[in-house]
């Protein structure tokens, strides 16, 4: 156990004694986040969650029937406080609908959604072709709302502009891959390529796509 793993340990062991179930859970949850951000899916085992939350393998083994089941609901937290954090913003009725749009855009790239360790479970599922399945299952009805709702903003973007020849389902489509994108370079290049970066390239696909809506960003490289 590294002196990080230990520090963490000691610090939930405490809190872990007089836990609630759902606080357990969670904290069981938020130790399996870190343990593949640190190790990765293939590296992450009971052993290193129960490290990182200070619990035993008995507490894991009561909330969570095995290995997979555990990362299986990390995963569907994930998933739905990111649907969580869109839908606090989409549902401002006082948003044109761009404003809506871009309120999508950002929650993607919020810190508390859009962090390295998060990524890293993410692209985690993505990678282990005995994991894709679970994703699928877990993230497609998530993933459907979402596009839906990207879909008929751009809709009416389109119908309010005259943008003639554009297509609502395309630039929805076009987003959810930018998105995927973006977090992937964030990922790998975290000195190179940040959330801001992400958020500024897609405002200027938005602003290009739809030039009466969207301003194009400023950014590195632009002159006065």
């Amino acid at each position: 156990m590294t002196h990080e793993t230990a520090k963490a340990a000691r610090t939930n062991r405490k809190a872990g004694r007089t836990a609630s179930k759902e606080v357990r859970r969670r904290q069981l949850i938020e130790a399996t986040i870190e343990s593949i951000g640190k190790y990765g899916i293939s590296g992450t085992t009971m052993n290193t969650v129960t490290g990182f939350a200070g619990l035993s393998n008995g507490i894991v083994n009561f909330h969570f029937t095995n290995k997979e089941t555990l990362f299986e609901e990390t995963l569907r937290f994930l998933a739905e406080e990111h649907r969580d954090q869109w839908r606090k913003s989409f549902r401002n009725a006082a948003l044109a609908p761009e404003a809506k749009l871009l309120a999508i855009v950002d929650a993607h790239f919020h810190p508390s959604i859009c962090s390295r360790k998060k990524l890293a479970v993410w692209f985690g599922f993505y990678g282990e072709t005995g994991y894709r399945a679970s994703y699928r299952r877990i993230t497609s009805e998530i993933d459907e709302e979402r596009w839906e709702v990207s879909t008929a903003l751009c809709r009416e973007i389109i119908r309010d502009g005259g943008y003639e020849g554009a297509e609502a389902d395309h630039v929805a489509s076009t987003l959810e891959g930018l998105y995927d994108g973006f977090c992937l370079n964030i990922l790998i290049y975290p000195g190179e390529f940040t959330r801001d970066d992400a958020k500024r390239r897609i405002r200027g696909y938005l602003a290009c796509t739809f030039p009466k809506h969207f301003q194009r960003p400023e950014g590195p490289g632009d002159k006065d």
